[in-house]
């Protein structure tokens, strides 16, 4: 039997998820991080630096596909959309999860600006699934698509020696591309070059704010 929740009971799980994303330490993963199977290498002060900034940038963009997830979540009109959005949420806290703890073990800290990208993520899933279940299954592709292309390049620009950021990255890059496959095949719209190139835009934003903030 299928429980029907009230749009308050949707919002207080909305909450508890937000909370759950943006204070350090709140999430609990399903998987071990890849980076446990992988040895410990000695990195230079430089080299831990940057490899924390790019971890930083990918933390963030889970924050952002948690809160887009959940945004999608709420409005959604099937069910078996919205489950399936719920679902992608849950394999993301992974990834979450996974690159706190990198962060941590490089001597970084996660972006001070996350609840800004949580809120405006959230909004935009919010709005994605209000118009309709195919154009927010199209945005959860056409994200997904973008954040791959954000992890092959940082996989190239961690530095060498990296082993265990690189383990983290292989295996989201492996995930984010089978849920941009699922959304399009789910029916996703596939949207055109212009509004790419915009969402482009704003992830770049994202990249070099989050780098250092």
């Amino acid at each position: 039997m299928t429980r029907h929740y009230s749009l308050f009971d949707k919002l207080i799980h909305n909450a508890d998820q937000a909370l759950r994303t943006l204070i350090p330490g709140a999430a609990n993963e399903e998987r071990p991080s890849p980076a446990q199977s992988r040895d410990y290498s000695e990195l230079s002060e430089d080299d831990k630096k940057h490899a924390a900034g790019l971890m930083r940038i990918n933390h963030t963009g889970e924050v952002c596909a948690q809160a887009l997830y959940q945004g999608q979540a709420l409005t959604a009109k099937l069910p078996e959309v919205r489950e399936s959005m719920e679902e992608a949420a849950r394999e993301e806290v992974d990834h979450l999860v996974w690159c706190e703890q990198r962060i941590n073990e490089l001597g970084g800290h996660t972006s001070y600006l996350n609840p800004l990208f949580y809120g405006l993520s959230f909004g935009i899933g919010a709005a994605a699934g209000k118009v309709s279940d195919k154009v927010s299954l199209g945005f959860v592709a056409a994200t997904e698509q973008q954040v791959c292309k954000h992890l092959t390049e940082h996989l190239s620009s961690l530095p060498t020696q990296d082993d265990k950021s690189k383990a983290v990255l292989l295996q989201m890059l492996d995930d984010e591309a089978r849920h941009a496959s699922a959304a399009l095949d789910a029916g996703g719209y596939q949207f055109p070059l212009p509004v790419r190139f915009a969402m482009s835009g704003m992830a770049k934003v994202m990249t070099k704010s989050t780098y250092r903030i």
